[in-house]
Order: structure tokens, then sequence, then C-alpha cells
């Protein structure tokens, strides 16, 4: 007796039959994948400027792309391996904290590179693969505003009043972010903005009872 459970089962599976797909095929989506991957490590490789580039990172770069155009061969082959495919990956969890928004972007792109070159569009996966590239390019050239110096002054108790001086000079302004005192000796660490760190060094270290100077940067995060 024909039912509507079974003609809905029998509709469903007819509209996902299964997907035969040649040796051939599955070799040329594996091929470009990897390709698309390779540029992808090259790219993370030249234009990454954290300070411990990750080589195992980049490694799974391409590994990730690889990868993924096989899940997505596979759950096209067939409807059924593609549900169970689906129930497992649901129970995988990923731990690893991913400290550069960067890498999380490169992450992203390969993930994305494996599922359409998976689908069989290798030209959209090469056009989002240029255009990523120029943009990264592009964008990392922006100017932004300085970043911030901090400046460690160590010295006698009572330079504090001659050391503000100096930093006036040679500053549009400045923050006092640290004074300790202990045993007669005075540590300030000021938060600044100089065009010349140099002569900013050599005027506060000039002053009488000023023990040592440390002008240090940072490439982090600008807050404007």
């Amino acid at each position: 007796m024909t039912t509507f459970s079974s003609i809905f089962k029998r509709s469903f599976l007819e509209g996902y039959a299964n997907i035969e797909l040649s040796t051939s095929q599955i070799l040329i989506v594996m091929f470009f994948s990897l390709l698309v991957g390779l540029y992808i490590y090259l790219v993370y490789r030249f234009l990454t400027k954290r300070t411990f580039y990750s080589k195992s990172f980049n490694i799974s770069l391409v590994l990730m792309s690889v990868i993924t155009a096989a899940i997505i061969l596979t759950v096209q082959s067939s409807v059924v391996i593609s549900l169970g495919m689906v129930g497992a990956l649901s129970i995988v969890r990923f731990r690893t904290a991913v400290k550069d928004p960067m890498d999380l972007v490169f992450l992203f792109w390969s993930i994305s590179v494996g599922i359409i070159c998976g689908a069989g569009l290798v030209e959209v996966a090469i056009i989002l693969s240029l255009a990523a590239t120029a943009l990264i390019m592009v964008l990392d050239r922006i100017p932004v505003i300085q970043s911030p110096m901090i400046l460690i002054v160590n010295s006698a108790e009572d330079k504090d009043t001659a050391i503000a001086d100096a930093i006036k000079s040679n500053t549009n302004a400045f923050i006092e972010k640290s004074r300790v005192l202990a045993n007669g000796s005075l540590e300030l660490v000021y938060e600044l903005r100089t065009k010349d760190a140099s002569a900013l060094s050599k005027s506060i270290g000039a002053i009488e009872g000023v023990s040592s100077v440390s002008l240090l940067s940072h490439d982090g995060e600008v807050s404007f």
C-alpha cells in the first residue's frame, strides 16, 4: 500500500540520487584544491607579520583546503554518506585558540577554497584567492595613527619636574602611567608620541641624577 510517507521518502531519495564521480574528476578537484592551497601557503608566508611564524599552522592551511574538497566530493556522491558525515563532524570540537585575527581569515579562506573546488567551481576559487591577496596588500599599506611609545626613566626622587619639562619640549602630549618611589630612587613610566625618539632620550639622559632611560615601541593595536 502506497502511503504519503513512502511517497515522500522515495521523492526525497530520488531528488538526491547518487552522483557517480570518475577518478579523473576526483584527481582534478584534488589537484586544483592543492594548487590553491599552496598559493595560500605562500601568501601567508610572505605577507604575515607575526613575530613568531607558525609553520605548522601554515601547513595546516594547505591540508585544510584539500581535506575540505574531499569532504564536499563525498557529500555530493551520496545523501546517506553526507548525513552520516554531518553527524560525525558535529561531535568534533576544536579548542585551539586563534590569537591573531588574520589567522582566522586565512583559515576561513582555506576552508572556502576547499568547498568551492569540491563544488567544481575552480575559477571562483582562483578569483577569490587573487582578490583576497590584493585586498590584504592594499589595506596593509594604508597608514594608521602612530602607535604610542612607553618611556621608562629611573632617577633620583627629586628629578620628576626636570624630566617632565624635557618630555614637554620633545612631545606634544604625554601621560604619566606609573610612579614608583623606593629607597630614594624614582621610576617613572610615561605613554607618549614623539617624532624624534633619539632627541627625547638624549634630553632626558642629560639630566643630572637620571640613571637610565628606556623608550619602548610596539606594533600592536592602536587606540584612536
